[in-house]
């Protein structure tokens, strides 16, 4: 991983000023909406995604003609206490096998024709276990936190965000617990498939990361303590895209909780967000309820690597097109509504 220079409080500074929505382009695609050849709302969601995307684009219409899928991959130290069904070393072997197109993500990108990257942040040296202090020092937190930022490049029309850590579902959910109330219970779930007593131990150091990092006063620091490298990157890149004017769709349980923690900062941060599908992981639909996100898809997936996200890519594309590709009424020479 590179070593930016920053720290949390300026990640607090850039979290305060981030930009809101082109209200040009919002009310320029409304105005084309009205005017295109079918009923008013025929099309459902696709008519709001359309908005949404012009809206932080800054263009009308908008299109996508270059979206991207960035996965950052990262380890736990509370995976040594056995709450994935996979050892640690299998996020390396994943980030080989995204590197040789063998993964789910790699065919998900080539259907929808979607760039992707894949970032690690040191693979050999996963955080701390969060059940005996913090996870992140505040340098490792924010470096990880600019680390994403700078994965944001200019240009993108469409950014999809995924993760790849073994024992992310358990920070998900104490990240999910400590901001927004309830009991480790309420936000566990099978992950990679842990079941019985291995899903009990998985709870018990949820609710043990939280109870020892106690109260951690803002937002950042809750990730600082709780969270993972992969996390933070992910907390930072949907900071950069909202700077740059990219839309973002999120994942599942881990990305939406990394996201998360900005919306407990400043419930607008992820206005620019959509979430692609919900997880079968049982705390994402708790946690989607919380931030007031409906998702796009929801077909039972639980992989993470930003399959879902990506997936979701073909449906924002689908509302662009047909914004940017219908005829008006006028054009096409048909009747409006009386």
């Amino acid at each position: 991983m590179p070593d930016p220079i920053a720290t949390l409080d300026e990640m607090r500074r850039i979290l305060a000023m981030l930009p809101g929505p082109d209200l040009a382009a919002r009310a320029a695609t409304i105005e084309r909406e009205r005017q295109l050849t079918k009923p008013a709302g025929a099309l459902g969601r696709l008519e709001t995604l359309a908005e949404w995307l012009a809206s932080w684009q800054g263009r009308s219409p908008p299109e996508v003609r270059r979206p991207r899928t960035i996965v950052f991959a990262a380890n736990h130290g509370v995976a040594a206490r056995g709450v994935s069904a996979y050892p640690p070393a299998v996020t390396a072997q994943m980030v080989a096998n995204f590197a040789a197109g063998g993964a789910a993500v790699n065919q998900l990108c080539t259907s929808v024709d979607a760039d992707l990257r894949v970032y690690e942040l040191d693979l050999d040296h996963p955080t701390v276990d969060f059940t005996t202090g913090p996870a992140m020092t505040a340098e490792g937190c924010a470096r990880a936190m600019a680390y994403g930022m700078m994965a944001v490049e200019p240009g993108l029309d469409l950014l999809a965000l995924g993760e790849m850590g073994i024992g992310n579902t358990t920070a998900a959910a104490a990240l999910s617990l400590a901001l927004f109330g309830g009991t480790g219970a309420d936000w566990a779930g099978p992950g990679t498939g842990v079941a019985g007593s291995a899903l009990a131990a998985k709870t018990a150091a949820i609710d043990a990361a939280v109870a020892i990092n106690g109260p951690a006063g803002d937002a950042l620091e809750t990730l600082r303590r709780l969270g993972g490298y992969e996390l933070a990157a992910i907390a930072g890149a949907v900071m950069a895209a909202r700077l740059a004017r990219i839309p973002v769709v999120l994942d599942g349980f881990a990305a939406t909780a990394a996201a998360a923690v900005l919306f407990a900062a400043d419930r607008n941060a992820l206005d620019h967000c959509v979430v692609g599908h919900c997880s079968a992981e049982p705390g994402h639909r708790r946690l989607l309820d919380r931030i007031g996100k409906q998702p796009l898809l929801d077909l039972g997936m639980r992989l993470g690597e930003g399959s879902g996200a990506t997936l979701a890519i073909a449906v924002v594309k689908a509302a662009a097109a047909c914004h940017a590709g219908m005829a008006t009424f006028a054009e096409a020479g048909v009747s409006g509504p009386g």
